[in-house]
């Protein structure tokens, strides 16, 4: 299955920028058209383009998959507009409010911060369609930097305990695997955008990160 390495502007850190779905892509303006066209290619995505709260870091600001969008905050009314074309948008009021970085989730499951209220994991797991629950990757509440997610399977921070690996491969239904990303940086969630057909990871990640990876996300077919 199709594996891209690259740099968004410069940076290694796709999944900072983008937030990808099986069939949707969501990014700022500033997506290269060349980088659109290999998403296109690689994952079989169409691109949405929007700024999140007026910023570029679409990634760590939603939370996606499926059957919704949740956010943490209100939008200005023409970015709500661009994300409404491509699923439902619920926004869940957190003081962690950055909802890509505090959800994992796939189209059977979502890990969500566990400061989150009970109210606002009932809601996320209303918006998403799927059960939610809460905990942590390798102690860490931030949960969509420290793993991802897909159909098929999840790769988290390699110190992720036991314990966690198999609450999140309940959750999510998938199988679970250990890696880094960008040599050696451990916060994979922040180093690459997946979905059931491929990933795109940050140009640095090496061969062996990629094999693990492959192994993880179950791209070998």
């Amino acid at each position: 299955m199709p594996v891209g390495r690259t740099l968004f502007g410069g940076s290694p850190y796709l999944g900072v920028y983008l937030r990808v779905g099986e069939s949707v892509a969501i990014g700022p303006p500033s997506v290269p058209r060349a980088f659109e066209r290999d998403l296109e290619r690689l994952l079989g995505v169409r691109v949405v383009r929007s700024t999140v709260y007026d910023c570029e870091v679409v990634g760590a600001m939603v939370a996606a998959n499926s059957n919704g969008i949740v956010l943490g905050a209100e939008i200005d009314p023409a970015e709500r507009r661009v994300l409404e074309a491509t699923a439902p948008v619920t926004v869940v009021r957190q003081r962690h409010n950055a909802m890509g970085n505090n959800i994992l989730a796939n189209d059977r499951g979502a890990l969500v911060h566990p400061e989150f209220s009970p109210e606002a994991v009932r809601e996320i797991s209303g918006a998403l369609g799927v059960p939610a629950e809460q905990g942590t990757i390798a102690g860490l509440g931030t949960v969509g930097m420290a793993g991802v997610a897909t159909n098929r399977g999840v790769v988290v921070h390699p110190k992720a305990t036991e314990r966690e690996a198999h609450l999140l491969a309940d959750t999510l239904g998938v199988p679970v695997h250990r890696s880094t990303a960008n040599f050696g940086v451990p916060i994979v969630g922040a180093c690459l955008v997946a979905n059931s057909r491929g990933f795109v990871v940050g140009r640095p990640t090496t061969p062996v990160e990629i094999v693990h990876l492959q192994e993880g996300l179950d791209t070998y077919d």
